[in-house]
């Protein structure tokens, strides 16, 4: 098997990347794959603690994918076993414990979006609980004495946690040691993770060292900032991006990022090539694009990764009918219940037709000013609707139904 030269492949993995543990390490292994014609393992755990993978997500499934396109191997792994303790990162409490069905059932969401991304043909999909959960009590024994207490409250959160007399269960010093436990059981060349993972991912060259195996090199990605533009995507910020969600809503939502995250967004989450990244940088720093121009550019981009051009240029153009032209869009969900002469609370349909996730979304909304009915805002968060005609709904900017009476 013939791989690129290793300067082409060093300037691929560099890109986006925060840190390398170690670069000289790296080469070492990749020149040795080059002469062996052997492909190196990389790997990054999941633990399928919420059902949808966001943008936040990608930034180390994109650098998975540049490994498969170097021709290594990648393995997603997915933290069936770890899952049910949940990764006690930047946590300031206890997480509730999961439950086998609840993480299996996540597990196979997780398959179907990665694929959004990865080669399915090149990407082994394997499961932690093959090895951990046949550790045996004598196993978890051994773990626990490589490592003291001490060294744990190392990591900042725990530490703080520590300091300020908050609850720190034994389950959480086991997990790193579990993280760590999976690239030993997979001989890891190389693991991906966030910059809040490197203590994990230290561990694991340690548990490598100990088990002699050659100790994997470890690679950090930065954690990409959510809508919002202060705070780290998550679904807890309400600032995400669902790789699920319909085209319009991801198009619509990247035109609205700061200007400041239109390049880190390009580096970290778009996968466009390497020379049109410097361009796209240089354009910027010069002034030379507008940058709701580029941010069409990323939404088309982004977009089209998970959906496909077509349905991303079918954003683009909803888009435009309904706020740059102002119309409603062209197509819009028609929703015909039944009429009659008691109202319905206006806060429980939305939930109903699934506008909002709960009654108490579109309370707030409506608080917002964000919620309008026939083109007018809604001020009342009691309103009433009548039960007859028809009725336009619009939550936001993107989210649109038309509810019949008969």
């Amino acid at each position: 098997m013939s791989f690129p030269p290793l300067n082409e492949q060093m300037d691929l993995i560099r890109r986006g990347c925060t840190e390398i543990i170690s670069e000289q390490e790296l080469e070492k292994k990749i020149s040795r794959s080059i002469r062996k014609g052997q492909p190196l393992t990389v790997k990054q755990g999941f633990d399928p603690t919420a059902p949808d993978l966001h943008l936040g997500h990608t930034v180390s499934i994109q650098k998975l994918r540049d490994f498969q396109t170097l021709g290594h191997r990648v393995v997603f792994l997915i933290g069936d076993f770890t899952g049910m303790i949940g990764d006690p990162t930047g946590r300031t409490e206890t997480r509730k414990r999961m439950t086998r069905e609840e993480v299996l059932r996540n597990a196979e969401t997780y398959k179907q979006q990665v694929f959004k991304i990865l080669d399915p043909e090149k990407t082994v999909i394997d499961f932690n609980s093959r090895w951990l959960g046949e550790l045996g009590v004598e196993g978890v024994l051994r773990l626990c004495g490589l490592y003291t207490v001490a060294r744990m409250l190392e990591r900042d959160d725990f530490a703080k946690r520590y300091a300020e007399q908050r609850p720190i269960s034994i389950l959480e010093f086991l997990y790193p040691l579990f993280q760590g436990y999976d690239s030993v059981a997979l001989k890891a060349d190389v693991e991906f993770g966030g910059t809040d993972q490197k203590f994990n991912l230290l561990v694991g060259r340690e548990l490598q060292r100990d088990w002699m195996v050659e100790p994997q090199v470890v690679i950090t990605v930065p954690l990409l900032l959510g809508t919002d533009g202060t705070q780290k995507m998550s679904k807890s910020f309400g600032n995400y991006i669902g790789i699920s969600e319909p085209p319009e809503e991801i198009y619509g939502k990247l035109l609205s990022i700061p200007d400041e995250l239109i390049y880190p967004y390009f580096e970290l989450i778009s996968g466009v090539p390497l020379d049109q990244l410097e361009e796209i940088r240089q354009d910027l720093e010069s002034g030379k694009s507008n940058p709701r121009d580029l941010k069409h550019e990323l939404a088309l981009v982004v977009t089209g990764l998970y959906h496909g051009k077509e349905a991303a240029l079918g954003a683009r153009a909803h888009f435009e009918q309904v706020f740059v032209k102002r119309d409603r869009p062209g197509e819009v969900a028609e929703h015909r219940l039944e009429a009659g002469p008691e109202p319905v609370w206006l806060a429980g349909l939305l939930r109903d037709l699934e506008l909002v996730t709960s009654s108490s979304e579109a309370v707030r909304m409506i608080k917002q000013g964000a919620v309008f009915v026939n083109d007018r805002k809604v001020e009342d968060a009691g309103l009433q609707l009548e039960r007859r005609g028809e009725a336009f709904l619009k939550v936001g900017k993107r989210r649109f139904a038309k509810v019949i009476f008969e």
